[in-house]
């Protein structure tokens, strides 16, 4: 017997839903007498988005949300934690120049504060991502959720307090949000002069992100991003596109006095046994992702008259002209013995 429903639909919640389909940009997050976070319409925007004319009203660029203030009051407030010593699970204790702490990483980022203000050289941080089915650390310690935190198991290991941020709690963005503004603020705060901080994120929260670094550290401190593969296959969405990156955002304390530097290119596989005038060489790869008919073409090897073509999907990275022009200066070099399968040339690429 199916049970039966003991409560009326809630059209409220219906109503914005439909309008959220059609105005998005008018959708936001606000608190209601009980203290529940909820969505809820902003009627000035929804009023500009069927007028025709400019409705009255102070405007200002700004990124908030439900929360911010608490982030700040949070991130300023002292704590009264403190350091204990694990000398049974340390190794070199009286010599050793590492430090490996665990504990509630806002509370560690203050106690860090009392030695390490404006000295850390580096900070790299891989937070939550938000995807609506990872945990986000929980900050609010003005309520006693003890008891509740462990029945439905709120705690990791390290005893961070931990909530599930899904979508329909009504705090899918406010809530990573507030997390993160309150940790990045202490952060900066440790960070020397010359210092960088770099943060992996995916796609859920980059935008969020990216504003709310460019409010913390300044937007021309925004070092730049480093996009980095992680997958190379998998599922497709619904909508057919294949995700396969995360992205590494960097932001300096001072812009002005970061340099980067990065380790020596190894030059190890490069040589010239053929003497070639241009200098050391090494094979590289003739074939590119895009082109053209142009580009698309066999080339014979005139020792064994076999013919290559570009690998399946791809193009040839010169066009017949530029071929021409390759094979004079010696930078493609036909090969008189190869096997079965193997590209009867070398396209080189030179050290210089």
């Amino acid at each position: 017997m199916d049970k039966m429903r003991m409560e009326s639909i809630d059209l409220t919640t219906q109503n914005i839903e439909k309008i959220g389909e059609l105005f998005p940009n008018c959708i936001t997050e606000t608190i209601d007498e009980n203290g529940k976070i909820k969505k809820s319409i902003n009627f000035e925007i929804l009023k500009q988005m069927l007028s025709d004319d400019i409705i009255d009203g102070d405007e200002v660029y700004e990124f908030t949300w439900v929360g911010k203030k608490e982030a700040i009051l949070e991130a300023n407030k002292p704590t009264r934690k403190t350091l204990r010593p694990c000398l049974e699970k340390s190794v070199d204790w009286n010599s050793t120049e590492n430090l490996y702490i665990e504990g509630d990483n806002l509370e560690v980022l203050k106690l860090l504060q009392e030695s390490y203000l404006n000295k850390v050289k580096m900070i790299y941080i891989d937070p939550p991502y938000n995807t609506g089915s990872d945990f986000i650390y929980n900050d609010d310690f003005k309520m006693n959720l003890s008891q509740y935190a462990e029945e439905i198991d709120q705690y990791n290991d390290e005893g961070d307090r931990l909530f599930k941020n899904t979508e329909g709690n009504g705090r899918f963005h406010s809530d990573w949000c507030s997390m993160m503004y309150s940790r990045l603020l202490v952060a900066r705060n440790l960070l020397s002069d010359d210092g960088v901080i770099f943060i992996s994120i995916d796609e859920n929260e980059q935008h969020n992100l990216s504003k709310i670094c460019n409010e913390i550290f300044g937007e021309s401190n925004n070092v730049g991003e480093i996009v980095r593969k992680t997958k190379s296959m998998t599922a497709d969405k619904s909508s057919g596109f294949n995700l396969q990156h995360e992205t590494l955002m960097i932001y300096a304390k001072n812009k002005s006095n970061l340099v980067l530097r990065g380790e020596p290119k190894s030059y190890g596989n490069y040589s010239n046994a053929d003497n070639d005038p241009n200098g050391d060489w090494c094979s590289g790869d003739p074939s590119a992702k895009s082109g053209s008919s142009s580009t698309y073409f066999e080339i014979e090897n005139p020792y064994t008259h076999r013919v290559d073509l570009p690998p399946l999907g791809r193009y040839w990275a010169f066009s017949k002209k530029t071929l021409e022009r390759y094979i004079k200066e010696g930078k493609i070099k036909f090969k008189k013995d190869y096997r079965e399968g193997e590209r009867g040339f070398i396209f080189k690429r030179y050290k210089k």
